[in-house]
């Protein structure tokens, strides 16, 4: 995670951001922390990245990299705003002992766009991540990876459309998606949670799962509840400021899979 001492709203680059109507820092920092601690709690550790100032995004974690059984594969950002992330995040990675770290050729944005189930990944593309990504990933990290197209603006990144519950399922918005990846999805899933438009123009599905405990953006009503019918530990989060800039829980979390040098 990455404590959000630069975050502001100082361009658009997605639907979301309003740079008129900026953001309250102190605020967003705060509601930071009571995420951090959420994990805390559950029992994660938190590795922390330093914040560098100029970076105002960088607090979306998520999108820094991908981590999968030890091996690092980089971002590379679209817009020039966040070019300078996926350096800093790759060097992290290298200076905390991670031996098999791949800089990206083509341009994708992390867990942005790749998440991780037990057997495979799935990868968004359609206005962030190049699809040539998805292939560069599958040769590096030795795990099939399925493409789904996006093609909502409200939901640029796969992680704002879908998260994974478990290693096996996950929650999604069909809307997001072009009707052969709802096919591709119905076929993979077809006992997942399907949320409504309305949880997901909140974020609802920009969210973390543990596998028992999902951390959820707290104005995904209906969805909290339909997680609590299939078992799940529902933890409610309000990150009303970071939503300025399109951030949820998930966007501010990138999940380190497998142990430094593995």
């Amino acid at each position: 995670m990455c404590r959000p001492d630069h975050f502001a709203v100082e361009y658009a680059i997605n639907p979301w951001m309003h740079p008129e109507a900026g953001a309250d820092r102190e605020v967003a920092i705060r509601q930071w922390e009571v995420l951090r601690s959420v994990y805390e709690e559950l029992g994660h550790r938190v590795s922390l990245i330093d914040p560098v100032e100029g970076l105002p995004d960088m607090v979306f974690a998520a999108n820094g990299a991908l981590v999968v059984d030890g091996r690092v594969y980089g971002a590379r950002f679209t817009h020039p705003q966040r070019a300078a992330e996926g350096p800093a995040y790759l060097r992290w990675f290298v200076e905390n002992g991670y031996e098999r770290v791949r800089e990206a050729a083509f341009t994708n944005e992390g867990e942005g766009d790749f998440l991780t189930l037990d057997h495979l990944v799935l990868a968004g593309t359609g206005f962030r991540t190049d699809i040539a990504a998805h292939k560069e990933a599958q040769e590096f990290l030795g795990r099939p990876v399925v493409t789904l197209r996006l093609v909502d603006p409200r939901f640029y990144h796969l992680d704002t459309a879908l998260f994974p519950l478990n290693g096996h399922n996950v929650a999604y918005f069909p809307g997001a998606f072009s009707p052969g990846s709802q096919e591709v999805l119905r076929t993979l899933f077809p006992e997942a949670v399907i949320a409504s438009e309305d949880d997901a123009a909140v974020l609802g599905l920009n969210a973390v799962s543990d596998g028992v405990n999902v951390v959820i953006n707290a104005e995904a009503t209906d969805l909290q509840l339909d997680l609590k019918r299939k078992g799940f530990e529902v933890i409610a989060v309000n990150l009303s400021e970071l939503r300025k800039a399109g951030g949820g829980p998930k966007c501010c979390t990138l999940e380190i899979r497998g142990r430094s040098g593995a």
